[in-house]
């Protein structure tokens, strides 16, 4: 707010001096000052941070890079030049979206520690805290990810970029894991992509869930299932 306050001014007084009409260097220098107010790494933050928000509000396909500039109160060009295209902004939402669930995940455990009865219900709280796309507040047949997915194209960059990132962690941990344990034999990459098609599921499942009951027994499953197919007991 400060900011504006202080443009405000300067553009008041530059056209005072030329009798009411805003001279081009003054208008100019202006813009100039708002091209140069921050460094990039917070141009960069603000800009991330504007775009979730506004993606968060009115969804992937009516949210315009003028509209994130005017929220983060940068100039338009800025988002181009350190993104190049909204196409990338969303991968990079995308990927920052994947490593703090990722950070959700690992909270206060080694990769080798971690376990289905851990990650699961983390995951779960992590999405339903964390919802980005449209339609969270719709009915079950129009909730989750994979809804919003269909009804907005939009959006795909976002999701593929979290899931380009969470699959490579599934990954890591079955390799840690797997190997704490002297499991030997599994096909790590179509396992990893098996589990990460289970989550997904079980995400929309847990979102759209009629009851607390019917979410509990969501999430106890998807554990129980996890947990026997990656060779853990089932106690």
């Amino acid at each position: 707010m400060a900011t504006r306050a202080l443009d405000s001014r300067g553009s008041n007084a530059s056209t005072a001096r030329t009798g009411g009409r805003a001279s081009p260097r003054a208008a100019s220098g202006v813009a100039d000052m708002r091209a140069r107010r921050y460094d990039p790494t917070e141009t960069k933050a603000r800009v991330l941070a504007a775009a979730h928000m506004l993606f968060s509000r009115q969804g992937f396909a009516a949210t315009g890079t003028a509209d994130i500039a005017r929220e983060a109160d940068v100039s338009e060009g800025s988002i181009f030049y350190h993104f190049g295209s909204k196409k990338a902004l969303l991968q990079e939402l995308g990927r920052r979206h994947g490593e703090a669930m990722i950070a959700a995940m690992e909270e206060g455990y080694t990769l080798e520690d971690l376990e289905p009865g851990i990650t699961v219900p983390r995951v779960l709280r992590f999405v339903r805290d964390n919802m980005i796309w449209e339609g969270a507040e719709a009915e079950c047949a129009d909730c989750g990810p994979k809804a919003a997915m269909a009804s907005n194209p939009d959006a795909e960059p976002f999701y593929h970029a979290a899931k380009a990132v969470t699959t490579d962690w599934i990954k890591r941990h079955m390799q840690a894991a797997l190997g704490k344990r002297g499991v030997t034999g599994v096909d790590i990459e179509i396992a990893a992509s098996f589990t990460h098609h289970v989550v997904g599921d079980a995400i929309d499942r847990w979102l759209c869930a009629a009851s607390p009951e019917e979410a509990d027994r969501v999430e106890r499953e998807t554990v129980r299932y996890i947990r026997a197919a990656s060779g853990y007991p089932l106690d």
